[in-house]
């Protein structure tokens, strides 16, 4: 099982065919693993990169740093549950470190985004301080380059 996932992590576009080669096993067993970790859970969705830049399709991403207080009932899962109950929400992680909860939000504008966290987000009750970073430039993703591979047009001299 542990194989078939780490091949359609990278590539879940692969023909069934190919995936079953790849596994030494026949289409029909391989299909059958890959409902299998569908309906166990495993497989929560298939995903895809698309460049938004390179589409020319304006799109602000952001993350914000969440200091809250956890809930006696229940820590922080209530709290994350209720920030990613917001549509505008891609994305919310529990974090160590300096702070709690890494909420991950796409916009159509840096004001979309900045009306977003003062009017919803700072005001929730367990909230105690947000600091928002704005995404400038993807490099890599999904394990994936982003950027085209520019031509070093320099020149070399050699003695």
């Amino acid at each position: 099982m542990e194989e078939l996932l780490r091949i359609i992590e990278k590539n879940p576009k692969l023909p069934l065919e190919d995936l079953a080669a790849m596994l030494d096993q026949t289409p029909e067993e391989t299909a059958k693993l890959l409902d299998e970790a569908e309906q166990k859970g495993y497989i929560r969705g298939y995903e895809t990169l698309v460049d938004w830049e390179e589409a020319g399709i304006n799109r602000v991403t952001a993350f914000i740093e969440l200091h809250v207080t956890p809930r006696k009932s229940c820590g922080f899962d209530e709290i994350a549950d209720d920030i990613a109950a917001f549509p505008e929400v891609d994305s919310v992680f529990l974090m160590s470190g300096t702070y709690d909860l890494m909420v991950m939000l796409n916009g159509k504008s840096f004001q979309d985004i900045a009306l977003f966290v003062a009017k919803r987000l700072a005001p929730l009750d367990d909230v105690l301080s947000t600091s928002t970073s704005f995404l400038l430039r993807t490099y890599k993703r999904g394990g994936r380059l982003y950027q085209a591979q520019e031509i070093d047009e320099r020149e070399c001299t050699v003695l």
